[in-house]
This record gives C-alpha cells, structure tokens and sequence, in this order.
C-alpha cells in the first residue's frame, strides 16, 4: 500500500491485488480517498491505463467526499485476451470541482501470461492423382498473449514456408505443406499427412494435426487373375586365363523364389547352376543345386547349402544332402544329411537336433551329429587331427537373455572315435548400458576333439564405454584359433592375435579423431611362411566431412619383431582415403604408402592406391570401375581384385544383360595375375501357378438432370476407359476383381456440370457384373457477407459516448457440409466469401468463432439450405458487438479514519 499526504487536497491510497490479472477477464483496482478538510469536495475523475487492450469500463466519473471522511473508488478494468504478459500502469486523475485541486497517483500491475495455440485443418483435397502434388492448409492462432517462437514440421511432408515462426499475440498464420506423390504408383492408396508446432527448445510441448488423401493411380499394375511366381533364368559365357591356361564354356542358371498360393502358406525357393566351364573361384559361380519348402511349421531343403549343427561341432560345411525342420510354439526338431563337397576328410554326416523355447528371447538345444570318415587321406587339413573313424558328437548349447541389457549363450560338446575322446566348451556373453557396450566370447577344445576345432582355444572381446556424447573409450582383443577343420574351398587366413584400444573423440557432427595404442601377431599357416612377426603400434586416425567429401587419414607407428628373418625393425604407414558422390556417380580413392620390418626385408618400401567408380545412370542402367595396383601379404589366402569392369543394362522389361571383366590374383599367388570375363543374359518372368479369380465387367448408366447432354463423356476405372453413349449408358469389361476408384474425365463434361454423388469413388467389384447408376447435373453456389454491427451506446456518467474498439481484422471460420463433403474457409469480418462448384441438395452452415473476442457475439451460428440446379443463395451471418453492463453496490461503503494516525 503506498500513501500520499496532502496538506490541502485529499490523500490517495492504492491498494493492488499482490496476484497477476488474467488477459480475457474484467477486474478491478481499489483507491482510497480521505478527505481530511473541512470542507465538503467534489472531484471529477479520471483514469487512464497504459495499454490500449486495458479499458477501464468507466473513464470518468465524478464524487463527492465529506469533511474528514474517506471512500472507497474501485476501478472496474476490461484486460482484453490480447493483452501482453507482464508489468502495466494506471493512473487516477482527481480535479476538485471548485478550487481545481487536483492529485494525481500511478501503479503498477502485472498481466499473467496465457499461451494459447490453435491448429485447425482449412483445406485438404479428398483425392489426388498420382503425380500431381497434395497441398493441405492449416490456420494456426495465437490466442494467447506471449509472442510464440515455433518450429513447424512434417514427417512425411514439406512445409512451405519457414520452419521458424514468430507468432505475436491475437495474430494468425495460415500453413501449406504439400507432398509430390509418386507417379509410378501402382495401386490406389491412402496417406496420413501430418503438421506438427511446438516452442523453440520444447519439443515434448506439441501440437499434431492430420489429413487423410487418397491418391488415385495413374498406371495402376497390370491385372492379372493368376497368383505368380517370379522366376529368372540366365546364360553367360564365361572365359579364363587361369596360370597360363585359357578356358571357356557356357553356364545356365535358373533361380525363383515365392509363393505356391495367394495366401503365402506355401513357400518355395530353388536354384540350379550348371557346372561352371573354368576354375571355381570368388568371382564365378560354382555348381549348385537346391530347393527349399516351408508351410506352417515344416521346413525342408534338398540340395547344396552351408549345413551347420553348431558352432562347436560343424560351424560351416558346404555340401549337397538334405535338411528337415518341425517349429512349433515353444520346441523345434529336425536334422539333416550332409555330403561335403570341399572337404574330403568326412563322406556324410547325420545331425538331429531339439530345441526347447523357455522364454521369447531364451533357449536351449540339444543336439546329436555323427560323421563318417573317408578311409583314404585324400587331401589338405588345417586340424593336427585326422578324422580316421566315425566320431559321435553330442552336444548342448543355449541362449539366455537375462534382461534388456544382458544376454548370455553357451555351448559344451563330447566327442568320440573308435581311438579317442575328446571335449569342448563356448562361453558368450553380449552387454548393452547406457554407458557401457561390449561383447567377449571364449572358446576352448582339447586335442583330441573331432569336431570343427581341436586342440585350440580363441578369445575374442570388445568393449565400448561412452564418457559422454563426443568421447568414447574403445578395446578389441581377437586370438583366432589355431586347428580346424576349414573347407578347402578357400585357404585359411593367416593366425593373428590382436589387441587395440584407445578413445574417439568425435570433435564436429561431421567430423571424429582416434587415437589407438595396441599390438598383434601375424602369422602364415603356409609353408614356407612368408611372414611371422609381432609388432606394438601407435595409431592415429582422422574422419572428416568437407562438403561432399568424406575424408579419412590413418597413421600407424610400430617396432615389429620379425620372427622369420629374426631381426627388429620400426614399420610405419600412411593411408588415405577420399570419397565422393556427383553426377549420379560415387568415387572413391585410396592411397597407402608403408616403411615395413615384417617381411623378408628390413625397411621395406609399399606403395598402394586404387580407385572405385560406381555410376548409376538410370534404373536400366549402371556401371561400375575398380583398380588396386597389388595388396599386402597377409591377405594371400583369398581372390584379390587388380581390375573390375561391371556393366548393367536392362534392355527392356524382363531382359537384362551384364558383363565383367577382372584381373585378379587368385589364392594363394603373389604376383601372376589371371583374367576372367563374363558375357550373361537374363530373363525375369513372373510364371502363373494359380487362377484367383474370374475377369468381372462395371456397367451403369448416367441420368440427365438437366444438363445439355452426358453422350461422349469418358470414365475412368483404374487403366480402364469407357465412353457413354447416347442414352448415358456405359461399360468395362474384363476387368479384374478388386478395389477401384471410378471419375469422370472432367475435360469432357461442361465446366458447371457436377455428379449428383461424390465422385471420384470407390467400388469394390466381386461379382460377375456390377452396376452403378449416378446422375450429372449443374453446380450450385453459396455466397455469403460477415456484417459487423454494434448496438446503440449508453452513455456513461460523464456523458461521453464510447468508442468503437475493432482495432483489427477478426475473422470466422465458415464449414460447409452436405454429409459426405466438408469445405472451409476463412472469412473476414465485413467481407464477402463464397462457396462454388457444390452439388444441389441440402446443405449445413456451421460458423466457428475462431478465437473471436468474449465481447463479439453470432446470434445464428448454423444455417440449413437447400440448393438447386445452378442456384446461387445468399446467406448473412451477424456479428454484434455486446454491451458491457455494470453494476453498482446499492449501499455506500463506510471507511473510517484515524485522526491520531501519525502522518509522514
């Protein structure tokens, strides 16, 4: 409370609500004035705020105050919903009547803040055609008041106008997002467009609005009443000059993959490749024969694949036999025969397996596989054990998953042969934390186990811990395992034992630095070995986007000890990657230079780089270039790519051709390179295995309601068209059952001519023949004004008229529906609107208030017509302006006063 003392005038005392007003709402201000005189005073008052939305329902007023005595003015304040958050003034003006004394007291008060966002759908079309674009307008209002700063968004559409908004109070924004739809589309299809506003920095406080279209198909897919499979069968002729030798010959391939039925019950895969007219390597095709079926819970393969019964007992064994499966809700059994056909230490092997589900993610299995041996030593093992006898292996292994961040797996198997006995065991575990993420698994087996490894253990692990969202703290450990029984399809990879760990700190979105410490041993299993060393290192590696160029730059600092020429030496490497896309076309170029002790020589020199070339110049066509000038040692076990050329071309639907072209050093070789080409044909065919249904045919025919005529007008049905003739009947035949959209091609009828139903619509034909009438008459229009209005001004006590306060546009929101079709549109207070193109007959009007002010009122909100052919009705819609009343305590309001009070 804060008091003036006046020795001639009256003293004014403010009192003010510690509580912030609220915008939208009328409230009022207290004053005391004390008349400490003794003399009766009458004052004219008056008040005046600081903001234009504050209005003080009375401005002027006028009072009379005994002779030492002291009343109560209260203010009654009007706060518009408009009015800003935050601090506000008023004052009290005082003149007394006779001597023209006058006092003069200002306030302050606060506004609350209101936020208030509203997000409504204006128009949205109910269909498009494929190709053409979809626009959807929304209307959004502050009817708050605190300015807004919004992000606006669409998943799955554009926005088009700026992402960020400021919207001040009281003000609206209308909203377009479109979307290009997809011209190739092949069926007709519904789709969700979506808008989403929410502040600037609170995402979580949004709001969402959808719109649903159809969009019609312009090339709908071929129709077809049988249930296909696709199938691809393909000739090449293949050439190689293998070690000096050259070969060549023809190779067929026919491969398909689908369904027996249209229920997809029935599964089948199948292949067959013809023997391949050079030396089987990584870049041609090899011999292989194969059909799988599945239905319900049968599984079942005849054929060449990878068998595996487990990880310890046969992990991977190419070969040619058989395999059943039986999965049911919570156990599975089969069991297979394999006959390898890289690996001729074993003639067959039998494998049966159950497997029990204890919870969704969680499971056991045991299992039996029993191999037989080949009598006669026939070829290469990378096991110290030969398989000379039958062996039995029983195993068990199991999954747990513990909880969202743990799992476990394991495994333990037995062996036994006619000479000896052996065992094994895995051990697997995978963790995921928040900070933490890793994964170890240790696998052991003793020397005289007969399954694919022996007398070997492994242990490999890595581990990932996140110190916040740019810094990360990496490891990787790996032993490979030294004895196992690996096809001889390939050679093995050189023995390595590897450890790496260091931190990644990822400086830019675009960009990240590691640094690694570490060391590994490398190996050859071949003999004479070419390499045998262990080296510690120190290695630095850069990524970084620039553009559209991803960088990488490796450094690699080691002392390596050589164990095959026995000295020590330093080894150094410098790598360099660059990558880029344009025209189409990705690029990548690759560049390593190296100062190495690991080979025959101390400081020996390596100078690598290649570059790729990957075009894609339509959806028909693509091509693609490799060049590698030679490749480290240890990668000797494998096929290595010196030259690439691959070339793709689809002739037309159904028929393509490639071709290839490749230097490359086979396994095992350093330096003789061989060349392989490939000429292939290939034609995809979608072979019918089903009739589904019976061709049906759409007839009808079309009123005239009073239009000039309806002969020659065509009508759309899917890639279906019909012309009507002249007694307005029309018809499709052969057409497929199925869902359809039926329209009129609008380029044939009058510009005011409409359907008497809403069309485009969608039919659903099953039957041998369906019919559809409709009828075609002339479109009706609603036109319509706003009228503003306001009623005659009482005058106030100081006879002063008030003023008029519309101090900008208000608008409404107009919605016309007939049932089937709903339009908006925004209308301004004062103007015209207008509806056109509707069909006749009967219609609601509905008018939203659209945030309009408390004070302005629609006496008729909702209007029912009826329109005619080519009839246009008018339609007011009045908008008032209410009075404010006011009313006044009846009796007078008695403040007493303290003469003795000590004044200041």
């Amino acid at each position: 409370m804060v008091t003036i003392y006046y020795h001639s005038i009256p003293r004014a005392t403010f009192f003010s609500k510690k509580d912030s007003l609220k915008p939208g709402t009328s409230s009022s201000i207290s004053f005391i004035i004390e008349n400490k005189t003794s003399e009766n005073k009458i004052f004219d008052i008056a008040i005046e705020t600081s903001h234009q939305s504050i209005t003080p329902i009375l401005k002027n007023d006028q009072i009379k105050i005994f002779s030492n005595e002291s009343t109560i003015h209260i203010v009654p304040l009007k706060i518009a919903t408009e009015t800003p958050q935050g601090q506000h003034r008023i004052t009290i003006k005082g003149i007394e009547k006779n001597t023209k004394e006058e006092f003069i007291q200002t306030s302050d008060f606060i506004v609350s803040g209101n936020r208030k966002l509203t997000l409504t759908a204006i128009n949205s079309p109910e269909f498009v055609k494929a190709g053409e674009t979809i626009k959807s307008t929304f209307l959004l209002k502050n009817n708050g008041n605190v300015s807004e700063n919004l992000i606006l968004e669409s998943k799955n559409a554009v926005v088009d106008e700026d992402i960020y908004l400021n919207l001040p109070a009281g003000e609206e924004k209308l909203i377009t997002i479109s979307k290009i739809t997809n011209p190739e589309l092949g069926k007709n299809e519904f789709v969700n467009l979506n808008l989403t506003i929410y502040p600037v920095g609170n995402p979580k406080e949004n709001q969402t609005i959808y719109t649903s279209i159809k969009i019609i198909s312009t090339k709908p897919i071929e129709d077809d009443i049988f249930h296909r499979i696709p199938i691809s069968a393909s000739m090449s002729f293949v050439g190689m000059q293998n070690r000096g030798e050259y070969n060549d010959g023809f190779q067929s391939e026919i491969y398909g993959k689908g369904s027996l039925d249209q229920e997809n019950k029935n599964l089948l895969e199948f292949r067959a490749i013809t023997k391949n007219p050079v030396e089987f390597n990584s870049f041609t095709q090899y011999e292989e024969y194969f059909v799988n079926y599945k239905r319900d819970n049968l599984y079942i393969h005849l054929g060449d694949k990878n068998y595996s019964s487990s990880f310890l007992t046969e992990y991977a064994r190419y070969g040619r036999g058989a395999e059943i499966r039986f999965d049911f809700k919570k156990i599975s059994f089969g069991g297979f025969y394999n006959h390898p056909r890289f690996f001729r230490d074993i003639k067959g092997e039998f494998n049966f397996y159950t497997k029990f589900k204890i919870a969704k993610e969680s499971e056991i299995t045991t299992g039996y596989l029993y191999k037989i041996s080949r009598k006669e030593n026939v070829n290469f093992s990378f096991s110290n054990l030969r398989l000379d006898s039958n062996a039995h292996l029983p195993y068990i292994e199991g999954k747990f998953k513990l909880n969202n961040n743990l799992e476990i797996a394991g495994e333990t198997s037995y062996s036994k042969t006619d000479n000896a006995e052996g065992t094994a065991y895995m051990l697997q575990t995978h963790a995921n934390f928040k900070q933490v993420s890793g994964n170890l698994m240790y696998m052991r087996s003793s020397p005289e186990y007969a399954g694919y490894f022996n007398n070997t253990n492994t242990f490999n692990g890595n581990l990932q811990f996140r110190i916040s969202k740019k810094i990360n703290l990496i490891s990787t450990y790996t032993q490979d395992a030294r004895n196992f029984q690996r096809d001889t399809l390939f050679l093995a990879a050189p023995y390595r034992k590897y450890l790496q760990y260091g931190i990644q700190y990822k400086y830019l979105p675009s960009g990240s630095i590691m640094l690694y410490n570490g060391f590994q041993r490398y190996e050859d299993r071949l003999m004479p070995k070419e390499f045998d060393y262990k080296e510690h290192f120190f290695k630095v590696s850069l990524d970084q986007q620039i553009g559209i160029f991803q960088l990488n730059f490796e450094g690699q600092f080691g002392k390596t000890n050589n164990f095959l020429s026995g000295f020590s030496g330093n080894s150094s490497f410098y790598t360099a990657n660059v990558g880029f896309e344009k025209f189409k076309t990705s690029f990548n170029l690759y560049g390593s230079y190296a100062v190495t002790s690991r080979y025959q020589l101390q400081n020996q020199k390596q100078f690598y780089y290649g570059v790729r070339m990957m075009s894609r110049f339509s959806d028909k066509t693509s091509f693609s270039l490799f060049y590698q000038n030679n490749y480290m040692p240890e990668d000797y076990y494998t096929d290595r790519n010196l030259f690439e050329l691959l070339f793709h071309q689809q002739i037309f639907r159904g028929h393509e051709f490639d071709l290839s072209a490749r230097y490359n050093l086979q396994r095992g070789e350093i330096g003789n390179k061989d060349f392989i080409f490939s000429l292939r044909y290939t034609l995809r065919m979608n072979i019918p295995i089903q009739k589904t249904a019976e061709y049906t045919t759409l007839s009808g025919t079309i009123n005239n309601l009073a239009v000039k005529k309806v002969d020659g007008i065509r009508l759309i049905l899917g890639n279906h068209l019909s012309v009507i003739d002249k007694n307005g009947n029309y018809v499709f035949k052969n057409v497929k059952p199925g869902d359809y959209v039926l329209e009129i091609d609008r380029s044939t009828t009058e510009i005011n001519d409409i359907p008497d139903l809403s069309l485009p619509i969608s039919l659903v034909l099953n039957q041998k023949e369906n019919i559809f009438n409709f009828g075609l008459t002339s479109a009706a229009s609603i036109q319509g004004k706003i009228d503003y209005s306001e009623p005659e001004s009482k005058l106030s006590f100081a006879q002063l008229p008030l003023k008029k306060d519309r101090k900008k546009k208000e608008n409404l929101i107009i919605e016309v529906s007939n049932g089937e079709l709903i339009l908006r549109k925004l209308a301004i207070i004062g103007q015209n609107f207008d509806f056109t193109y509707l069909r006749p007959g009967d219609w609601k009007i509905k008018v939203y208030r659209n945030g309009l002010d408390k004070k302005y009122k629609i006496p008729i909100d909702q209007f029912d017509i009826n329109l005619k052919p080519s009839e246009s009705k008018n339609i007011i819609i009045n908008v008032i302006k209410q009075q404010s009343e006011i009313k006044y305590q009846q009796e007078s309001v008695k403040v007493s006063y303290n003469e003795n009070k000590k004044q200041e």
